[in-house]
């Protein structure tokens, strides 16, 4: 009977260190890397702003993960942020990120690697019809995309621990993949050249605006590094293994990041780069031939699958977490009586997934409405860290950031200098987004006041 309702209150520990960081880096690396480029160069228009740009993506990501190291080591609860709000602020603020979390910024999330899915698939003749009308203004593409997600979402339902494992397993595949493009790129000494890096794109939009457009690009590209607090609640040992994963696999990334962006300059100038849709394969396909773009292509699709699979298992933790706690419907607390996952939570996740891609096809709009959303919740979740420090001075703190205060008050400022630019720069995004999470407020009041009236 305790088994029983143990399986029916909590999630249960399946996952391991190795685990954790497989999704950190498995979610993360996914088709930003291969994508984003295009952004990037066309926004700042040098290979030396480009790399400025993935450096500053990057410290502001690490800076992130150290503060949620630290978070998710003394709070190992399912919900990541959803709880490191809740216990900082109160039910409101925990409700509305997980209102906008659930509504938006995971839904954009998916449908994003959805896109960018169909976007790589794009490079086979076999899946031109993609591009193709289905039905009215509905395109192939699109219900491929949409196909993909739920069945993702069923391997989701059917097993945490197999979900995992296949995340780690092509976690593995994507760094082969890395590493086998980048030597092609740099064995290539017909096509390769040093000079490649002093090159520049005179269409740019330069400035700080096009610093904070391929910012944007960079931000998006390392995303999903704070997934995997969501799922402390399910990690063994999470005291040691929530630093290692959060700390450790954004410092895999970033140099992975860095020496694949090193390998497509090498090989293509930024001109080049910036006026082609998937630099990466265009860089294989001018060292390696059609075989070797072909074998790129189809290596980053699996990457970006890989993408899906730890981005679905992460994101429905978030309302299920809210479920328990009365802010949420309570059918979403549900745990499947077989398989102890969080079905219902996980099906809700990809209805909106779905219907976002049917209304939205295009991958810039897809990612500039998930980083508004997202990073909004960021700084204000990461700003608990003062908090907790404060109220409890003496609580036992596994892993500290190194650089306290200076490191996390820095990542709050630059995810709210994002936040100024995003609404500057994508006023219509940046308006739904705004828009949809002051909804949260009086559906919470209404909540609330049917609670305690039922009550």
């Amino acid at each position: 009977m305790e088994k029983a309702a143990q399986t029916r209150d909590e999630l249960p520990r399946v996952l391991t260190a190795t685990h954790a960081t497989a999704i950190v880096v498995g979610i993360i690396i996914g088709s930003g890397i291969f994508l984003v480029p295009r952004e990037m160069m066309a926004a700042v228009g040098s290979s030396r702003m480009v790399y400025a740009v993935w450096i500053a993506g990057g410290l502001l990501s690490l800076f992130g993960a150290m503060t949620y190291a630290e978070l998710a080591a003394t709070r190992p609860r399912v919900g990541g942020e959803y709880a490191f709000l809740y216990d900082g602020y109160g039910p409101l603020p925990a409700f509305l990120y997980t209102w906008t979390w659930t509504i938006i910024a995971k839904p954009a999330s998916i449908a994003t690697i959805a896109a960018g899915l169909i976007r790589v698939l794009g490079t086979f003749h076999i899946f031109a019809f993609l591009t193709q009308p289905a039905f009215a203004h509905l395109l192939w593409g699109q219900l491929f995309a949409i196909t993909a997600t739920w069945l993702i979402t069923l391997l989701n339902i059917v097993s945490t621990r197999d979900s995992a494992n296949v995340q780690t397993a092509l976690t593995w595949l994507k760094v082969l993949m890395i590493l086998t493009i980048a030597g092609f790129c740099f064995a290539s000494m017909e096509h390769g050249s040093w000079h490649n890096f002093a090159t520049s794109f005179p269409g740019a939009r330069g400035g700080f605006a096009g610093f904070m457009i391929a910012l944007t690009a960079a931000l998006w590209a390392y995303d999903g590094w704070s997934d995997v607090s969501q799922m402390a609640g399910e990690v063994q040992q999470p005291q040691r293994s929530m630093p290692l994963a959060l700390i450790g696999g954004v410092t895999i990334v970033g140099v992975l990041y860095m020496l694949t962006n090193a390998a497509i300059q090498y090989v293509l100038p930024a001109a080049a780069i910036a006026t082609s849709d998937r630099p990466a394969v265009d860089a294989l396909q001018l060292v390696a031939g059609h075989a070797g773009a072909a074998l790129v292509s189809l290596g980053m699709a699996v990457s970006i699958c890989a993408t899906f699979v730890g981005s679905s298992l992460s994101g429905a933790r978030v309302p299920f977490a809210a479920a328990r706690d009365g802010l949420f419907p309570s059918p979403l607390a549900a745990i499947h009586p077989r398989f102890h996952t969080p079905a219902a939570s996980l099906i809700l996740q990809a209805v909106l997934s779905s219907l976002l891609l049917l209304a939205i096809g295009k991958f810039q709009a897809l990612f500039s409405l998930a980083i508004f959303s997202e990073w909004l919740f960021y700084a204000l979740t990461a700003s608990t860290i003062f908090i907790f420090r404060r109220r409890e001075p003496n609580a036992n703190r596994p892993y500290r950031v190194t650089g306290y205060p200076i490191v996390p008050a820095l990542f709050i400022l630059a995810a709210l200098v994002l936040l100024v630019f995003s609404v500057a720069d994508e006023p219509r995004n940046s308006t739904i987004g705004a828009a949809v999470i002051l909804c949260g407020i009086p559906i919470y009041l209404f909540t609330q006041r049917h609670k305690r009236w039922s009550a």
